[in-house]
């Protein structure tokens, strides 16, 4: 099999690694060669230094994009989980990464509020943070995502199998029995999401 470029996107809280982790461990089992990239490990390792201003969020999604290229153009499938949140960086990596497949993990943000554990989003509604994304950051959702996840409504295990099904339809990944984990009328709504965006 061919390497690609799973590219999960979404606000801070609403699913991205914890999906990517599911989506990790389904893969390896099936025998692929899987590279992980997550947005808070890479900002620790490979763009220590940048802060948060738009350029250097820019740059630092720049880094992951050009890291992912390199190694799915030489067979590793790689998963990058980054909240991402401008529109024309995300699209300048899809223009460079040959098979790159874009997740966006959508949650309205009472719902990350309500997650929200370290109370980062209480914290930015009240003025106390800066330049928050999705609070007063903005986040530029995607339009034509290959796969749109609703995290406030789906189950970890059926936003999973959504993903999951979504590339064994594309021919990225190897078959597998998941006719229990999707409802024929999920099945139906991922093929025209497919069709919609040209790949069926």
């Amino acid at each position: 099999m061919k390497g690609f470029t799973l590219w999960l996107t979404g606000l801070s809280g609403s699913g991205k690694t914890t999906l990517a982790r599911e989506v990790e461990e389904i893969l390896l089992e099936r025998g692929m060669k899987v590279e992980m990239l997550d947005g808070d490990v890479v900002r620790t390792n490979l763009s220590k230094g940048l802060g948060f201003s738009k350029e250097d969020r820019d740059e630092n999604i720049k880094r992951i994009g050009f890291v992912s290229h390199l190694l799915s153009r030489n067979g590793v499938v790689v998963i990058a989980s980054a909240i991402s949140p401008y529109a024309d960086i995300r699209q300048r990596n899809r223009d460079l990464i040959e098979r790159y497949v874009e997740v966006y993990t959508r949650c309205p943000l009472e719902v990350l509020t309500e997650r929200d554990v370290k109370g980062l989003y209480k914290k930015a509604l009240a003025g106390e943070i800066k330049g928050f994304t999705g609070v007063d950051d903005p986040y530029e959702a995607p339009e034509n995502p290959e796969v749109l996840i609703d995290s406030d409504k789906e189950s970890e295990e059926e936003s999973t199998q959504k993903i999951i099904r979504t590339l064994e339809l594309m021919g990225y990944i190897p078959g597998a029995d998941t006719a229990e984990e999707i409802s024929p009328e999920e099945e139906e709504k991922i093929k025209q999401r497919l069709r919609d965006l040209g790949y069926l």
